[in-house]
């Protein structure tokens, strides 16, 4: 059964995202869909034809957690933002309290997690829930399949890929950071805090 892309045009008109920026967007993220379904395709067909031995079997089972995150990571990262985004966690909210609670404020978790947002390079910045240990985790992901924490639920994911925001922000990441926070579903944050 093939993956199919979700649609994310209710972001268009974001405040802080150009319709041009989103657009790009959603079409790379369909690439990373199309491109899981071609990978899917080829492994069944080696293991069809009892080709597990041979490299591109092995090359096609390395790639699959590349193109499978890409494709992930980007739904959860649409599906974190709103047109009408909160801008900041409620107070009242469970996020919000443990938020409050493991990093001794909101402010100082947001100025963790801006940092890690900022750093120089590509990749993505995700705050995770550690469900073992019971703790948040502002984490920095090189690429789709390298540095996710193990066991750890991804809470608020931003892509700070070039593609997120160049075309809209140029170099200033940090400006991209600002418009992304804005555009932040916190219900949405709280929901899979609260769904763990």
């Amino acid at each position: 059964m093939d993956y199919s892309a979700k649609n994310y045009e209710r972001l268009l008109g974001t405040p802080g995202f150009s319709d041009v920026l989103l657009k790009n967007h959603f079409t790379l993220y369909q690439g990373y869909v199309a491109n899981i379904n071609k990978i899917s395709a080829a492994l069944n067909q080696l293991q069809r034809e009892d080709k597990l031995t041979v490299p591109e079997y092995a090359e096609l089972k390395r790639r699959f957690g590349w193109e499978f995150n890409g494709m992930r990571l980007h739904e959860l990262y649409f599906e974190n933002m709103s047109t009408k985004g909160d801008g900041a966690a409620d107070p009242e909210s469970s996020v919000y309290k443990k938020i409050s609670n493991q990093f001794g404020s909101y402010d100082e978790w947001l100025k963790d997690f801006k940092a890690t947002g900022t750093m120089r390079g590509i990749g993505w910045a995700i705050l995770y829930y550690d469900l073992a240990a019971n703790r948040l985790i502002n984490t920095w992901i090189n690429e789709h399949d390298f540095g996710h924490l193990a066991g750890c639920k991804p809470l608020l994911v931003l892509d700070v890929f070039e593609h997120a925001y160049m075309l809209d922000y140029g170099l200033k990441k940090a400006e991209y950071l600002e418009a992304f926070l804005s555009a932040l579903d916190w219900q949405e944050v709280n929901r899979r805090l609260t769904s763990s």
